[in-house]
């Protein structure tokens, strides 16, 4: 029970460091663009690195769980963001682009492990355990929102400091797994299993594009909702709070989505439901009048903490096993933050092509329709077609 308690604890701990570094920057951005005169082009793939890394390094995950375990691979992670995170503090756009790589890197490795954390010792409260660490995630990714702009402030108006503050969680959630890792750190053992047919079966895809659909718009809010409100007339301070309430209430969404999908018979009508008020929250935010921007940023928050916990869930319950659920988490969260990560770079683009967000909303729409889709189809209650084949234990 200690170990259990201890581990969820840690879980939690590491989730809250996920987001914090996308949203701190995104609350700073004008300060960082005046001082580095980094052009709008440059500043949308300084938003969309982090997502794209999210993807391409994924993979790397289940190769460091074999070889060191998961514990000592989340640990390592945790290390590089806490590296990446502080070097932004430099202030230059090669500190900027190299931080945000690293970040992403790390994160991408964190992204597939705690799932599979998740499916092995806590079968029993998927929902729960699920629900906990994607509020955590969301948790602090309000705190650096929120405070990245006062914390500028009392800095002597140093948007580079600001950026350098939030190394210090994670090295403090880094401290504190290394801590509880005990001294023969569990090797997972899924060195000695094959997982097969995953990338042949549909399920599998529908299962990976609805990740990849809802977190696009996860990220162009993270990236442009600040700049949106800045631009309608909010002053940083004001949009940077709409944004971290926003981010906060996706705790409630996160919390109230997966008990529910586990407890249906299926997730198809929560899918398509969530994925319709987000489109429409977001709608909102961009056109609705200024006065009403709280509303639109609950209904945003609620709905993008439901969508994402309704999708990490939906990775637990369509894998056998944890040996499956490895390898559909790592399938679903490379190549969905890969797509993802076009969300925010399409949206910046369109800001500047056209000198306006209008059209963005015209992205949110073409979305909103694939994500409903594709959480429609991967929200049937089945289990991918994977085998899994014992192999040689690894030497």
């Amino acid at each position: 029970m200690r170990r259990a308690v201890s581990l969820g604890a840690g879980v939690v701990l590491i989730a809250l460091n996920m987001r914090d570094f996308t949203t701190s920057l995104a609350a700073v951005l004008p300060e960082m663009i005046q001082s580095t005169g980094l052009s709008a082009r440059g500043t949308s793939w300084l938003t969309s690195l982090p997502i794209l890394c999210f993807g391409v390094f994924g993979p790397i995950a289940p190769f460091l769980a074999k070889r060191i375990g998961i514990e000592r691979a989340l640990l390592l992670a945790l290390l590089v963001l806490t590296f990446g995170t502080g070097i932004r503090g430099l202030g230059t756009s090669t500190a900027l682009y190299a931080g945000q790589i690293l970040s992403g890197a790390s994160i991408g490795v964190i992204n597939i492990l705690l799932p599979v954390v998740v499916k092995r010792d806590f079968a029993a409260s998927v929902g729960l355990m699920t629900g906990l660490y994607t509020m955590a995630t969301c948790v602090g990714a309000a705190g650096a929102a929120g405070f990245t702009v006062p914390l500028m402030s009392a800095m002597a108006g140093s948007w580079t400091a600001a950026l350098t503050f939030w190394a210090l969680p994670a090295a403090m959630a880094s401290i504190l797994w290394a801590i509880q890792i005990p001294a023969a750190a569990s090797q997972m053992d899924v060195a000695r299993v094959t997982v097969r047919g995953l990338w042949t079966d549909p399920l599998a895809w529908q299962v990976t594009a609805f990740m990849g659909l809802q977190s696009a718009f996860a990220y162009i809010m993270y990236g442009w909702m600040a700049p949106i409100l800045r631009d309608r007339g909010l002053d940083a301070a004001d949009a940077g709070l709409v944004l971290s309430v926003s981010i906060m209430t996706q705790a409630i969404g996160c919390l109230l989505g997966s008990p529910i999908a586990v407890r249906s018979r299926d997730q198809r009508l929560c899918n398509v439901a969530v994925v319709a008020l987000l489109v429409g929250g977001c709608l909102g935010t961009l056109f609705a009048p200024l006065w009403t921007v709280w509303v639109w940023a609950v209904l945003v928050g609620l709905c993008q903490g439901a969508v994402f916990s309704l999708a990490i869930t939906i990775i637990v319950l369509r894998s056998a096993d944890h040996h499956v659920a490895t390898s559909l988490s790592g399938m679903a969260q490379t190549l969905g933050y890969v797509l993802a990560s076009c969300g925010p770079l399409f949206a910046g683009l369109l800001r500047q092509w056209t000198g306006s967000w209008n059209r963005v909303g015209i992205l949110f729409l073409g979305l909103g329709l694939a994500a409903a889709a594709a959480g429609y189809l991967a929200g049937r209650a089945r289990h991918v077609g994977a085998t899994v084949v014992l192999a040689n234990p690894l030497r």
